[in-house]
């Protein structure tokens, strides 16, 4: 009997990215050949995103692209838009089942079969209320053998005025402080050097069971992490800037493993704006975040995610974001133009800004953030530091990353792939890179 063939394709964050390899592998367990989204798969599963602007287009776009490579194949849609927006996916010509939070992890029990819809149906719909989704479900990405994703936290208790996550992934809940270490442990037997915890809410780990209760929370699972052997670096996703608490700042300034990094979200440098988001912090605390960061760690590099455009904003408030991103010690932005999303209270609020206002000042911030990258990356030139490389070549040159998050250029070289070694910095190139010179000294810690 022939094996079937099944494909992925994954819209979104890296939580996503995690997601869908824990559903390859369940296909996988299941006799099943995981095969490129080009090779004409007998199942596509589509996992789908909220966030990102135009889901329901980039859905279609898929859906058809999967279709050219075998018109006969069965194609499923899984992600936080088809937990929101089922019946609408269900639709789409082409799509033969949609799945919900509640039911993605059983994906290969749910379909068994595969038994196509007649034509003329819709896609057959497997999505509970979001209230069915309390069960943690551990996952990570698959095959990197550099770099793992590792999903430990899911849902979000925060309503944020502008976010549909909690309605697609529903409350917040966590692995254990020991199942994360158990898995930890087994990914440091395959080879993996770096592992960047994620979650919806990284920050509120520690919501366990049925009764969602904290047990433990984010500061125990970096202590515990920090003692496993056989991984050289972790990395902390993102996290609120009111659960980032000094503990966690102070521990990995002298940690053994985790890197001096740390992405913080902001979405406006105006308390004013923030209120209108329900944000559940003011500029102030971030203010105090970035400087004890750069206190205990000067070389650390700090991200900020940023939202413009978002109503109410006025030009006024966007210089007051702009103003206060300057002046702030942070090193790159990851700027998003305000997106209305239905089920949400923003797009009630009064003082909608124009998509011409929002697209200049997505251009405004994005440039500040190359400024403020190049600016980093030169404060490091001279440096002696250990690269990390990865195994994607482009052009004959490969790319690693330091322990502050730099990236890298070299040209290729197959005994580098994986491997840490020790460089100096030499110069940010014209595509801001950073270019380095060889010392010849292999390192294994950080």
């Amino acid at each position: 009997m022939e094996t079937k063939k099944v494909a992925f394709y994954t819209l979104g964050c890296k939580l996503n990215f995690s997601e869908t390899s824990a559903i390859g592998r369940q296909f996988e367990d299941h006799g099943f050949e995981k095969v490129a989204f080009e090779d004409a798969a007998d199942i596509y599963v589509i996992n789908t995103c909220s966030v990102t602007d135009h889901a329901d287009r980039k859905c279609r776009k898929v859906v058809k692209e999967a279709l050219k490579h075998n018109p006969d194949a069965f194609v499923t849609v899984v992600g936080c838009y088809a937990q929101l927006k089922p019946q609408e996916i269900a639709e789409i010509p082409g799509v033969h089942a949609v799945l919900g939070a509640a039911e993605k992890f059983q994906l290969v029990e749910t379909l068994a079969g595969f038994r196509k819809p007649t034509p003329g149906e819709p896609g057959r719909v497997y999505a509970s209320p979001i209230s069915a989704a309390t069960e943690f479900h551990a996952a990570q990405s698959y095959g990197e053998r550099t770099r793992t994703f590792l999903k430990v936290q899911d849902g979000c208790d925060y309503s944020c005025s502008f976010c549909t996550i909690p309605l697609a992934r529903g409350h917040s809940r966590s692995n254990s402080v020991q199942s994360v270490v158990d898995r930890v442990q087994a990914l440091a037997g395959t080879g993996v050097k770096e592992i960047v915890l994620t979650g919806v809410n990284l920050g509120d780990f520690g919501l366990q069971g049925p009764e969602r209760e904290r047990k433990e929370n984010f500061y125990d699972l970096v202590q515990a992490l920090d003692e496993v052997e056989g991984i050289e670096r972790f990395r902390i996703s993102s996290c609120e800037p009111n659960l980032l608490s000094d503990e966690i700042i102070r521990f990995v300034a002298r940690s053994k493993r985790f890197m001096p990094h740390f992405h913080i979200p902001l979405q406006s440098g105006s308390n004013k704006i923030l209120g209108l988001m329900r944000r559940r912090y003011r500029r102030e605390l971030y203010v105090e975040r970035v400087q004890l960061i750069k206190e205990v760690m000067p070389h650390a590099c700090i991200g900020v995610d940023v939202i413009v455009g978002f109503p109410g904003e006025t030009e006024a408030d966007f210089l007051d974001t702009y103003q206060f991103l300057n002046d702030l010690d942070v090193s790159y932005l990851h700027v998003f133009p305000y997106s209305e999303r239905e089920n949400t209270l923003a797009p009630t609020l009064p003082g909608r800004v124009q998509d011409r206002h929002r697209h200049d000042r997505t251009t405004q911030l994005r440039s500040l953030s190359e400024k403020k990258k190049r600016c980093f990356y030169e404060q490091h030139v001279g440096v002696e530091t250990a690269v990390l490389f990865e195994d994607d070549v482009t052009n004959g040159h490969m790319e690693g990353f330091t322990p502050n998050y730099i990236r890298v250029t070299a040209k290729y070289d197959p005994l580098l792939v994986g491997e840490l070694k020790r460089l100096r910095l030499t110069a940010v190139n014209p595509q801001n890179l950073m270019e380095a010179e060889e010392l010849g000294i292999e390192v294994f810690q950080h």
